[in-house]
């Protein structure tokens, strides 16, 4: 802390920072109010050039653009007046040893997870084969269980239950467990069980993108199911759509097999091989190959 600690208050509101640059010499077009300002040393060393009344000009162009907060890096030591002015006009003024190009970098995936969208959605999230898998469905359909025999295989369980989302990047959405139950899965008959101390560290994660959606779902005679796999759907999480699967559940069938199965068709996806789609293709040739035969009006169907 070099000045302005009442500026602590201070919101930010934006993921991105910003290196004022030009705003010192007197352009101040491009100057975005409530994000980090970053000064290095370059930006230093040319106000520590600057005739005393121009240095004062220009750092009253970055203080009265009311950014969240100043950052100097390197150590470097700020002019006496932008120490003064920041504590006059409650600007607070921080300074780091790291680099810019470091220091940059760190705030910015900081500041990507604390200001991310996020919301909690009923479900369990896992780590199959490196795949992001989220299940979800009514209460007793089996989820807990279907991600009990994952674990039991050597999988990974991200959350049961509660799934806390949030949206990084714009387009990629990460899912962990909530601090009072992580690590922490309900079977029913069974209670409450602990999967970090029954199978061990390398059972659990603590955060995972999601990457596939599959929801699990009574068995309706009367129902279509996608029996060949060619159609995308989706479904939308924080505004984001991700693949989806809709998997109906019955007795004799093997949910966590087929949720592995998954995972591992969505691997191919993931290297562009899409086999519901090239098998229709193989279809789609053979029968534009045939030449169908002249009718004789011996045959008879």
């Amino acid at each position: 802390m070099l000045a302005g600690d009442d500026g602590l208050e201070r919101i930010v509101t934006h993921t991105r920072v910003q290196k004022p640059g030009l705003v010192l010499s007197g352009y101040t077009e491009h100057i975005h109010p409530e994000r980090l300002q970053v000064l290095g040393a370059t930006e230093i060393a040319y106000l520590n050039g600057l005739a005393p009344e121009e240095q004062l000009a220009g750092i009253a162009n970055l203080v009265e653009a009311s950014p969240a907060c100043i950052v100097i890096t390197r150590d470097l030591l700020p002019p006496e007046a932008m120490v003064r002015m920041c504590d006059e006009r409650d600007v607070a003024l921080l300074g780091t040893p790291l680099l810019s190009s470091a220091f940059i970098d760190g705030i910015t995936q900081l500041l990507e997870l604390k200001l991310a969208r996020t919301t909690s959605v009923h479900g369990v999230l896992l780590d199959v084969l490196g795949v992001g898998i989220l299940l979800i469905g009514k209460s007793g359909i089996g989820k807990s269980e279907a991600a009990l025999e994952l674990v039991m295989r050597g999988h990974r369980l991200v959350a049961d239950d509660v799934v806390d989302m949030r949206c990084q990047h714009g387009s990629a959405i990460f899912g962990s467990g909530s601090d009072i139950i992580k690590h922490h899965m309900e079977i029913r008959g069974l209670g409450i069980i602990n999967i970090m101390d029954l199978f061990g560290i390398a059972a659990i994660r603590d955060h995972k993108k999601v990457e596939l959606v599959i929801e699990l779902v009574d068995w309706e005679q009367s129902e279509k199911f996608d029996r060949l796999g060619v159609d995308q759907y989706f479904h939308t999480i924080l505004d984001v759509e991700l693949p989806y699967l809709r998997i109906p559940v019955r007795p004799g069938r093997n949910m966590t097999s087929i949720v592995e199965v998954a995972a591992r068709n969505q691997l191919l996806k993931f290297r562009g091989h899409d086999s519901a789609r090239a098998f229709a293709e193989r279809i789609n040739d053979a029968i534009a190959r045939t030449v169908p035969r002249e009718y004789t009006g011996d045959e008879v169907e």
